[in-house]
């Protein structure tokens, strides 16, 4: 009641319960004079089971359950769109819980199923390859939106093929190392015995080449494999498709990869897509030869996927063979990625949120 007699209410809004360590769910459930393992219990339906609804976490009582649910809130990502490819790729797009969208993909192996996941909606980067980087970045993904993009794949993967989610690559919408607490704070989740148990080797973060990250990667020493965007190893080129060559050039990248490896005993691999005409040259595949040299690594070759009234053309086969022919006899560990669900446009550099935004009234 304030000075002139009227009442007046505040409302508090309900806390992310995702945003909680164990330690801190205890401390709540401490409070309202809970024991310690009923957090642990709430935590291992949040964390191992990906339960995102109170409801159904039946070993607790119904006035336990409706209180977690009087008080907090768990930001779910939902399943607005599958779209499947002839050659059994599944884009998913996601919705959060703020009605934004981003694009998760599952793809299908003889002897593996990837999920290929988002960490930012939108871009801040200007690739001229990539769809996503035509995108403006709205906002980093907190570490439980990509956790449920794994969840929800893994589901997909079980329901759509009756197979297990065997790797995952942060390779979807966004800069994973721009978002940098959020995606390790989300491996952690995905590789915890407490989480969903996955080995971090199962793990690759692909960046464009942020330096100073790279760095950072191999100091707090994580134990997933990691990806560069090279397309050219030439800074020149570079500049003219990756403008974060400006900023971050070759000769920094090879330091910082080389101390990355110094620090965590992995090798980065090279992701090389080949330009027809523009970086699909004997000269151009020795100057990769070269960067090999300078950084231990191997290299995968990726084929270009067109977008729309992009500048870039997809290399031929001759020049592909002849290029990639080259690399092996100059002792570079070199493979040819071919890539999948063209159709659907959720192949490498397609994922570009055709959905755009879920309409807010949408429930």
């Amino acid at each position: 009641i304030n000075g002139n007699g009227i009442f007046t209410f505040q409302f508090m809004a309900k806390k992310d319960i995702r945003a909680l360590s164990l330690q801190q769910l205890t401390e709540v459930f401490e409070e309202i004079k809970q024991p310690a393992f009923r957090a642990k219990q709430v935590y291992d339906w949040l964390w191992a089971k990906g339960l995102v609804d109170f409801s159904q976490m039946l070993n607790l009582s119904k006035d336990l359950r409706n209180y977690l649910e009087e008080n907090f809130t768990i930001n779910a990502v939902k399943i607005h769109e599958l779209q499947v490819s002839s050659d059994r790729t599944i884009k998913c797009a996601m919705r959060l819980h703020d009605n934004y969208v981003v694009e998760s993909v599952l793809i299908p192996h003889q002897t593996r199923m990837t999920a290929c996941i988002s960490s930012q909606v939108g871009c801040s980067l200007t690739c001229k390859f990539c769809a996503t980087g035509k995108l403006k970045r709205m906002r980093n993904l907190n570490a439980d939106e990509i956790f449920d993009q794994v969840v929800l794949v893994k589901n997909t993967a079980n329901e759509k093929y009756k197979a297990a989610l065997t790797n995952i690559v942060y390779m979807g919408m966004g800069e994973p190392l721009l978002n940098y607490n959020e995606v390790l704070s989300s491996v952690e989740k995905i590789t915890s015995p407490k989480g969903l148990g996955m080995s971090p080797k199962r793990i690759t973060v692909s960046t464009a080449g942020v330096s100073k990250m790279i760095g950072k990667l191999g100091d707090d020493g994580v134990k997933f494999n990691l990806a560069l965007s090279l397309h050219a190893a030439n800074d020149e080129k570079r500049n003219q498709i990756m403008p974060i060559n400006e900023s971050n050039s070759l000769e920094s990248l090879a330091q910082s990869l080389n101390y990355f490896t110094q620090k965590t005993g992995t090798r980065p691999t090279f992701e090389y897509i080949a330009f027809r005409d523009f970086n699909d040259s004997i000269k151009d595949a020795q100057e990769l030869v070269d960067y090999c040299k300078r950084v231990k690594s191997k290299v995968n070759i990726i084929e270009y996927n067109t977008i729309d009234k992009g500048e870039l053309r997809q290399t031929t086969k001759e020049r592909l063979l002849a290029f990639t022919q080259h690399l092996e006899n100059n002792g570079v560990i070199c493979n040819v990625r071919h890539s999948r669900g063209k159709d659907i446009d959720a192949a490498c550099g397609q994922l570009a949120n055709k959905n755009k935004l879920v309409s807010p009234e949408l429930k």
